[in-house]
């Protein structure tokens, strides 16, 4: 278990260590090149938590006019179930609070029960699907979508 994780923004020179992770929890991840790409040119941030070293969770979104997307989420197997993705949502979510971000959205697998309730525990709610979506499974994706505007940031506490 990991004493006090801190969340840290990843950059370009994160990269090889991120692509490993992605790699590791993915089976259809994003390359190098959309990473460096994104990052270069501020389409996205990168947040990731670091243990021996290396990132061993992260998140990665874009912020663009008032609204939030989560673009990717993933917590080394090792690591899992330690709180790790909480913290990333609780960063994002203060964060969002702060930028007077206005809704956040995301899209999950079907399958992925573990995901939905994190994200649900944040308050998102699902308002559609995208018939097979994920070129690996081509699994349905579920889309969701959190309001932050009037309300304070669901799972807030530690």
């Amino acid at each position: 278990m990991m004493e006090n994780p801190r969340v840290l923004e990843l950059g370009v020179q994160d990269l090889p260590d991120l692509m490993r992770l992605e790699q590791r929890c993915f089976s259809y991840h994003w390359s190098e090149e959309q990473y460096r790409l994104g990052l270069e040119r501020g389409a996205f941030q990168v947040w990731g938590v670091h243990a021996h070293g290396s990132p061993v969770a992260y998140l990665a979104f874009s912020i663009v006019v008032g609204e939030m997307e989560i673009l990717n989420l993933a917590v080394h197997p090792a690591f899992r179930r330690q709180g790790l993705a909480a913290k990333l949502m609780r960063s994002l979510m203060t964060f969002c609070r702060e930028q007077k971000v206005e809704q956040g959205f995301l899209d999950v697998k079907r399958s992925n029960h573990p995901a939905i309730a994190l994200y649900r525990r944040f308050g998102f709610e699902q308002y559609g699907v995208r018939k097979r979506y994920y070129p690996d499974t081509k699994e349905d994706a579920l889309l969701f979508r959190c309001d932050f505007l009037g309300h304070t940031t669901p799972a807030s506490k530690p």
